[in-house]
């Protein structure tokens, strides 16, 4: 099943290209790779949390930001798609990196980065399962909890 299908099936469209919000670009073709940028979980231009992932008042909760970190995996499908001709040129996803804005007690991260592994493991099968790093880190753009970055291989 092709990968534009499965999205149908799913029900998922993908977002429109999030806009740079500095020097660079969304995603580049190097050979047969596809490297986007770090993707925030923007939704119409705007983040729809911010802050530092954890567990109590002022954080967000580990729940939503798995939720966020899905949502930087479908833009960044939608960045590899728009540089690589269509998403149906996406035939496997290589590597993903997520970044989690955490409080220092916070050792969730693989489980917050999940949101964006599972995403992927829908829409591309098992051609969705990757190599994979999630990372804690103390801030991230714009104060984002999550940012993905994804290596995807063309055919």
């Amino acid at each position: 099943m092709s990968v534009s299908a499965r999205l149908a099936e799913l029900g998922i469209e993908l977002p429109g290209v999030v806009p740079p919000v500095a020097a660079y670009i969304p995603a580049t073709v190097h050979g047969d790779l596809v490297y986007t940028s770090g993707q925030l979980p923007m939704v119409d231009g705007a983040l729809p949390a911010t802050g530092k992932v954890g567990d109590g008042d002022g954080l967000v909760p580990a729940d939503q930001a798995k939720e966020l970190a899905r949502r930087c995996a479908l833009n960044a499908i939608a960045a590899a798609a728009d540089v690589a001709g269509g998403v149906d040129r996406l035939v496997r996803v290589v590597k993903v990196t997520g970044f989690v804005a955490s409080v220092p007690a916070f050792t969730g991260q693989p489980g917050v980065i999940n949101g964006a592994s599972e995403v992927l493991g829908e829409v591309f099968g098992e051609a969705g399962r990757h190599a994979r790093s999630a990372v804690g880190v103390p801030v991230l753009p714009l104060d984002s909890p999550v940012e993905v970055e994804v290596v995807f291989a063309l055919g």
